[in-house]
């Protein structure tokens, strides 16, 4: 299972920079559960950790706009990152979402092929109105995507456990690896989650409070506590 660590600046990055760290995730925490990170921090932390780190940019909490998105992914293209993920939040309907994720798709490959895509559901679906979650891996299916993942959209403090059960999500983790689709989970998730996801073979355990000074995720990452989470991670 591989740790996922979201930062917001260079200054973040380089702190966990000696950790041993899998994925370091780009985003922007004020506009969204997968908010978009302005283009020259991007670029700053790109430079700051290429080297070291996979690398992951988050696009947005997108709305059903294919042609808006497609530009927006083609522009994260451009960094070369690992993984570029979309969060499907306005699509109404599986139909909808496939579209909107085939067309980011061609937009990242026809640029990069070897950019993995992924599409981004929410465990609170119910309280923010997007697509049940369990309906990804057929939407990541049919799109063409590389991996998926199940967040939280509304930043609460509770996580993904606290709307679905680890029954669901483990039927979500085994219906992915069947379309041979990695799962990353992410969502409010702390230390004492990994054992659970470690338990439903999700592929990727993804955090940001949990790490952060006071656990709070709009404060700043610490070093030492994302060491302790990314050994716990490792242990498996």
């Amino acid at each position: 299972m591989k740790s996922l660590i979201t930062v917001t600046d260079k200054k973040e990055a380089e702190q966990i920079l000696s950790t041993e760290t899998d994925i370091i995730d780009i985003k922007n925490p004020e506009e969204g559960s997968l908010g978009a990170n302005f283009p020259w921090i991007v670029e700053e932390i790109v430079e700051t950790v290429s080297d070291t780190f996979e690398i992951s940019l988050a696009i947005g909490d997108v709305p059903n706009l294919p042609g808006t998105v497609s530009f927006a992914v083609a522009g994260a293209a451009k960094y070369s990152p690992d993984y570029i993920k979309i969060g499907l939040l306005g699509p109404e309907t599986v139909d909808k979402a496939v579209n909107l994720l085939k067309k980011c798709r061609r937009a990242i490959k026809d640029i990069d092929k070897d950019i993995k895509v992924v599409g981004a559901l929410y465990a609170d679906y119910q309280r923010c109105g997007s697509i049940n979650p369990l309906k990804l891996p057929e939407i990541g299916e049919k799109a063409g995507a590389d991996l998926i993942m199940v967040d939280t959209a509304v930043k609460d403090g509770k996580n993904i456990f606290d709307h679905m059960s680890l029954e669901e999500l483990k039927k979500f983790v085994e219906k992915s690896h069947e379309k041979g689709l990695e799962t990353a989970l992410a969502g409010s998730l702390r230390k004492e989650h990994v054992e659970k996801v470690r338990e439903i073979k999700g592929d990727i355990f993804g955090v940001r409070g949990a790490v952060c000074d006071e656990n709070v995720r709009e404060a700043s990452i610490s070093r030492e506590k994302t060491e302790k989470l990314v050994e716990k991670i490792k242990k498996g």
